[in-house]
């Protein structure tokens, strides 16, 4: 996420939005904007109220999942990350730096964190190690169905608490005392410091947890907060409106009394009617912004602000037992038959995307530079004769002589739409495979294919910590996130 200069119009279409290993910055990202405003620039937009130093944002969607043990999307961390804290966290240069952590000390076989005294729940209750404690146990209790409980396999006995074998107290993590958070490892982990950062790892305190019977994080009042910011309203589907959070042991570093979202849509006009209003401060890539868009932006003076926050898209295909795609010749005459190249160039046609050649982007770093350079993937091109020979074979396995119409999941926002067209006109032409768009609000969308209700999806990733394993174990077998059940011994 680009930051505004003070000298320009005060306000930015952003087309590239933050990125799950840096959502913690958001913060200090929009605190540095309304910095730079009360320095003694003239806000030209309403959205910027210097004055009551509030901004005024649109969500793209309703957050799904605020339990931070339960959340996987975009939305809900955004939220997640102006409100909590973990033990560490990203500043606005991209750096590792203290948060209810002060002090830390991480070893081959394990690691030990020192909270400070002034880390305070908005009720004004100390944030103590048993708050991390309980929120991991719960993390990877099996019961809790967390997606992201695979995180925690590195600590002694994660996986087998997971699976079902241990119970969730022989988790490798223990309270020395309120202040110290002692965690044993199962195995080596060099990049644990940047994996405390990710929201899975945010602190619960388990009698607040357990009041609320059932229904913690489901409203505003159901959660507690150790942020830079408590959420002080939320209408479903309509309003989040976060305010300072004047418990915050690092407050005096907040500039915005609040941050305001009264807007919930997922359609790109009303996001860019909102903008040159001067309803809302900036909108996003996140809002379903195209290529359009951004001419627009430019045409009209916009400020435009980029940044690369890794997200990598592609298509998901569902192996699970009984599905089409479990058929391996069937996945490879869909890859021979596509080109992604033609799909972000020529029917997309977004600045700043560009052909995915692998799994791991670009800038991720290896060993001694770039991991990509240190592994390089393998080429594929677009190779029609192959793709039907793959179709032939699949369809002679199936016992089919013409595959049914395949639905094609995506959310129903116009560039998810617009995919999904591509790839329509695209298998109809090269293999004469019907294509039915299944359009899906985002909610909707992610449920259906966490419970596997799906053919093929359109799917993004983006990294939740800066080390290549956050791409590198998607479509490990065990990896509750390989939604399409992807499963190589040679991978896993």
């Amino acid at each position: 996420m680009g930051v505004p200069s003070s000298r320009a119009a005060n306000r930015a279409l952003v087309w590239l939005g933050v990125g799950a290993v840096a959502f913690f910055v958001v913060v200090l990202l929009i605190l540095g904007w309304l910095s730079g405003l009360t320095g003694g620039a003239k806000a030209t937009s309403p959205a910027i109220d210097a004055a009551n130093r509030t901004i005024t944002l649109a969500l793209s969607q309703e957050p799904p999942q605020l339990n931070s043990t339960l959340s996987t999307d975009v939305v809900s961390m955004f939220v997640l990350g102006h409100v909590m804290e973990g033990l560490l966290r990203y500043d606005e240069h991209n750096a590792l730096i203290p948060a209810v952590a002060e002090e830390w000390d991480i070893r081959p076989e394990g690691a030990t964190f020192r909270l400070r005294p002034d880390a305070v729940w908005s009720d004004g209750e100390p944030v103590t190690a048993h708050d991390f404690v309980f929120a991991w146990r719960l993390a990877v209790d099996p019961e809790n169905a967390a997606s992201y409980a695979f995180l925690f396999y590195s600590i002694r006995n994660g996986e087998a608490i997971n699976t079902g074998k241990l119970p969730p107290e022989s988790l490798g993590v223990r309270a020395v005392d309120d202040r110290t958070l002692a965690v044993e490892f199962e195995r080596p982990i060099a990049y644990f410091d940047k994996l405390v950062s990710f929201f899975a790892f945010l602190p619960i305190r388990e009698d607040f947890y357990r009041s609320r019977e059932g229904r913690y994080a489901a409203d505003a009042v159901d959660l507690l907060y150790n942020g830079p910011f408590t959420m002080a309203r939320w209408v479903h589907g309509a309003h989040v409106r976060l305010e300072k959070n004047e418990q915050y042991w690092d407050r005096d570093r907040v500039r915005l009394d609040a941050i305001d979202l009264p807007y919930i849509t997922n359609d790109s006009n009303a996001h860019l009617n909102l903008y040159r209003d001067g309803s809302i401060a900036m909108v996003g890539q996140s809002a379903g912004l195209g290529a359009e868009s951004v001419k627009q932006a430019m045409n009209e003076g916009w400020q435009l602000s980029r940044a690369n926050d890794g997200t990598v898209w592609f298509v998901e295909m569902n192996q699970r037992p009984g599905r089409l795609f479990n058929n391996k010749n069937l996945r490879k005459a869909l890859m021979y038959a596509s080109d992604n190249t033609e799909l972000v160039y020529r029917a997309m046609k977004n600045p700043g995307y560009s052909p995915a050649k692998s799994i791991f982007p670009a800038w991720l770093k290896g060993e001694e530079g770039y991991f990509r350079q240190e592994y390089p993937p393998p080429e594929i091109k677009q190779d029609l004769g192959e793709a039907r020979r793959y179709l032939k074979l699949a369809l002679d396995e199936l016992g089919l002589e013409k595959l049914p119409p395949i639905p094609f999941l995506v959310d129903d926002v116009v560039s998810g739409v617009k995919q999904a067209e591509y790839f329509q006109a695209l298998f109809k032409r090269t293999l004469d495979i019907d294509i039915v768009i299944d359009a899906q609000i985002f909610k909707q969308r992610i449920a259906k294919v966490q419970n596997g209700d799906f053919d093929v999806a359109s799917y993004g990733w983006g990294p939740d910590y800066d080390d290549p394993m956050t791409f590198g174990d998607l479509f490990a077998s065990w990896n509750p996130n390989n939604h399409g059940r992807y499963n190589s011994p040679e991978v896993d």
